[in-house]
């Protein structure tokens, strides 16, 4: 028989490995609030080119204007109406 003694790898203390998952959490947090800031980009340009005159979203904008009591009462209808669906 030998006398030879096995090393193993030192295993990170715990320190390290808290270290290390902050520093995973810090690059996961930083790409979310990069693809939330892209989605937000994307959403405002989508609601700037929907704004355009003669859209849809324009002309339902200027009824609005124009008849603000009578667009809530179609908005309350279309609700009442999706929410008896589901």
């Amino acid at each position: 028989m030998s006398n030879e003694t096995f090393e193993t790898s030192p295993q990170p203390g715990i320190a390290e490995r808290a270290l290390d998952t902050a520093t995973d959490m810090s690059h996961s947090l930083g790409e979310i609030v990069g693809t939330l800031g892209a989605a937000a980009d994307r959403l405002s340009e989508a609601a700037k080119e929907a704004r355009r005159p003669g859209t849809a979203l324009s002309t339902l904008a200027a009824i609005t204007r124009e008849a603000p009591l009578a667009s809530l009462f179609v908005a309350f209808l279309f609700g009442v109406a999706v929410a008896r669906r589901g």
